[in-house]
């Protein structure tokens, strides 16, 4: 198993930045696929952005890319998604999740944080 634990969200103004974190423990080995997705009430969760352990490989959604980057940290066996110029539809529940596939898929991740809250005010 593999347990996944995000944090780093919160409430900030449009604008503003924030840094999620996402600390990977257990049977890490089995994963070489780490991703953020999100998720609004009422809508299917959606891709976000992913890359590799090795940091060989990242992509992007089209909405993020030029705002947000995906990083790893092997030493902490924690994955990092720096968000910056947060605007208001970026307000969602964001989950990071771990697989051995690129992938944009939901169903090709295994393991799943349980979730951090980013709320960006107008």
């Amino acid at each position: 198993q593999v347990q996944l634990v995000d944090s780093g969200g919160g409430l900030v103004q449009a604008g503003a930045s924030l840094r999620l974190s996402c600390v990977a423990s257990g049977r890490t080995w089995r994963t070489t696929v780490m991703g953020w997705f999100r998720q609004v009430p009422g809508k299917e969760r959606e891709f976000v952005a992913q890359t590799t352990w090795n940091g060989d490989h990242s992509n992007y959604v089209n909405f993020v890319k030029g705002r947000f980057a995906i990083s790893v940290d092997n030493a902490k066996n924690t994955m990092y998604l720096q968000m910056n110029n947060l605007k208001p539809e970026d307000t969602a529940l964001y989950y990071c999740a771990a697989g051995s596939t690129l992938s944009s898929e939901e169903s090709d991740y295994y393991y799943w944080g349980q979730g951090t809250q980013v709320t960006v005010s107008s």
